[in-house]
């Protein structure tokens, strides 16, 4: 029995068929084309897995996923840093306030 998927259903690497091209999902509604090219797929489109998906999604360990964002962007918070004069550090430390409170992380990074 053939199986069929929502977008939302994959994971982002997942390699889908839509369309008759196949595709890798790149983020929450876009993928890149094996041929080349990036596009939106809609969110009613349903799509054929290509190769071995789970047939119920995996859940996610949402604070694993935090401290890797977090080490990743403090990493990234450390370039700018370097690279901003210090007029322009106010603005790039209120910008990463911001950035922490969205993904609901303390400032201890």
């Amino acid at each position: 029995m053939e199986q069929f998927m929502k977008l939302q259903h994959l994971a982002i690497g997942d390699r889908f068929e839509y369309n008759g091209e196949v595709y890798v999902k790149t983020g929450p509604l876009t993928a890149a084309s094996e041929k080349g090219g990036q596009r939106v797929i809609p969110r009613s489109a349903v799509l054929r897995p290509v190769g071995a998906v789970d047939a119920a999604p995996a859940v996610a360990n949402s604070s694993l996923e935090r401290q890797q964002v977090a080490a990743a962007f403090a990493t990234f918070y450390a370039s700018c840093a370097g690279l901003v004069g210090e007029h322009d550090r106010r603005e790039l430390e209120l910008a990463r306030q911001r950035f922490l409170t969205a993904l609901s992380l303390t400032s201890e990074t």
